[in-house]
């Protein structure tokens, strides 16, 4: 193992942090500003790769597939915030975005490293969720070694379902086992493997832009408004009305009452509002264009 990991990007030492430890602490946050700005830059190299990866999300789920992540430690934790987020932001149900973490919910909170090393444990997992050709998985490991993914990834293609692989290594052995590979590239870590830093920011980015890519592309977003958000607290209902205003320009009372008439949902009162129809309307022209606004005839009159 100590030989394999000499070969790992992510865990070779970074020369501009050799003598970390004799630095101020400005001078250290200097050091980890200067090496957190290459992440982006890694990022934008592997667009191609997330591109094609999100508009394959966008595919599975616009036939009623899901879009699984699935990790440990860090890689898993941001799998898991992400999908966390989509129910309430796009209006997805739950089970549409699910991560499974090695360790389960213990580890969102606690160390739980050794189960990484389980081969088997990720494909009971998915087993235990019933992937199937449908779904696509999105395995993230910063090492590409991680057996706990390994054995998902093999299991997920055994069943037909669309693989990725998030990995900083080049030779991530996670590649070998995925159709969409994405290798961001942001050298070593500040302090030597620790790759909930530089890794782990670009896996976040990178997590952003599929889910947010394959809402786009599924008709959560119109304009730049996120007009599917669920209005499950005063915040979001606040933002719902603003979110209706917004996109039909009309005053703060018509959007108030149209969002209320509207059952609470954004897109409906949109419509009602645009094109001055009623609920009933609006909803069957909303069914007619599979949830997406600008594909209703005159919503952008």
């Amino acid at each position: 193992m100590q030989d394999v990991l000499e070969n790992y990007s992510t865990e070779a030492r970074n020369e501009a942090s050799f003598d970390i430890d004799r630095k101020s602490a400005l001078e250290i946050a200097a050091i980890i500003n200067s090496e957190d700005k290459k992440v982006p830059l890694a990022v934008e190299r592997a667009l191609p790769e997330i591109a094609a990866l999100a508009e394959a999300i966008a595919a599975a789920l616009k036939k009623g597939g899901r879009l699984v992540y699935l990790g440990a430690g860090t890689s898993g934790r941001l799998g898991v915030l992400d999908a966390s987020e989509c129910p309430p932001t796009y209006g997805v149900d739950p089970g549409t975005v699910c991560a499974l973490i090695a360790g389960g919910a213990e580890a969102l909170t606690n160390s739980v490293e050794a189960v990484e090393d389980d081969g088997g444990l990720g494909a009971a997992q998915l087993k235990e969720i019933n992937l199937c050709k449908n779904d696509i998985l999105v395995g993230i490991t910063a090492s590409g070694q991680a057996p706990y993914v390994l054995g998902a990834l093999a299991y997920a293609r055994s069943v037909g379902a669309v693989t990725a692989a998030i990995s900083c290594n080049q030779n991530a052995k996670t590649f070998t086992l995925a159709a969409h590979r994405l290798f961001l590239d942001v050298g070593p870590e500040v302090v030597t493997g620790s790759t909930r830093m530089k890794a782990g920011t670009a896996q976040k980015l990178v997590l952003n832009m599929l889910s947010t890519i394959a809402m786009i592309r599924t008709g959560k977003v119109y304009k730049n408004l996120m007009v599917d958000l669920k209005p499950v607290n005063q915040k979001l209902i606040t933002r719902a009305i603003r979110i209706v205003k917004e996109a039909t320009g009309c005053s703060r009372e018509e959007a108030e009452h149209t969002f209320e008439l509207a059952g609470r949902q954004s897109k409906s009162a949109i419509v009602m509002i645009r094109l001055g129809v009623s609920r009933e309307k609006a909803e069957t022209l909303l069914e007619e264009s599979a949830g997406c606004l600008a594909g209703i005839p005159g919503i952008d009159a």
